[in-house]
């Protein structure tokens, strides 16, 4: 009997873990799309487009508490989109968009950010990984001089 209401109980857990990783937070998926934003904004090399999506995701992080996020990625979040928000060049947008990604990409691993497939890709000659809603490679890192530079690395379903 014990057996049984044991594998009741880990059936339980097991399925409402997995529920609840199926379900996507309405402010996680809307952080997932400013993110997107900042991207193509930065693969577009215009510094000002990019400052003004950086200052739209820092809104929706800011809408965020630490249940859905740990503090310590919430904080790494907020520093670097206000970093990219407040650059006064592309170069330097960019560089903070290597941390906001990583962190980024690990959040997309622990939750549902969006219904479709996200696309991890990733420049070798930058260094760095993304995000992106399509397998088609738009670099961030060096925009227009090397737009198409890079690979899909993993997927995200």
């Amino acid at each position: 009997m014990k057996k049984h209401i044991f594998t009741f109980l880990f059936s339980l857990v097991v399925f409402t873990s997995a529920q609840a990783q199926s379900k996507s937070n309405p402010q996680l998926v809307k952080l997932y799309q400013n993110y997107i934003s900042v991207k193509s904004s930065l693969a577009s090399d215009d510094t000002k487009k990019t400052s003004m999506a950086a200052n739209e995701f820092l809104k929706t992080a800011s809408t965020i508490n630490s249940k859905l996020i740990n503090e310590k990625n919430l904080l790494s979040i907020k520093a670097d989109a206000k970093s990219i928000s407040q650059a006064k060049n592309i170069e330097a947008q960019r560089k903070s968009f290597y941390k906001l990604s990583d962190v980024m990409i690990d959040l997309a691993k622990e939750n549902k950010l969006s219904d479709k497939t996200i696309f991890v890709q990733y420049c070798p000659m930058a260094k760095g990984s993304w995000m992106s809603n399509e397998k088609q490679i738009v670099n961030p890192y060096y925009g227009k001089s090397m737009l198409d530079c890079g690979s899909v690395k993993s997927e995200i379903k």
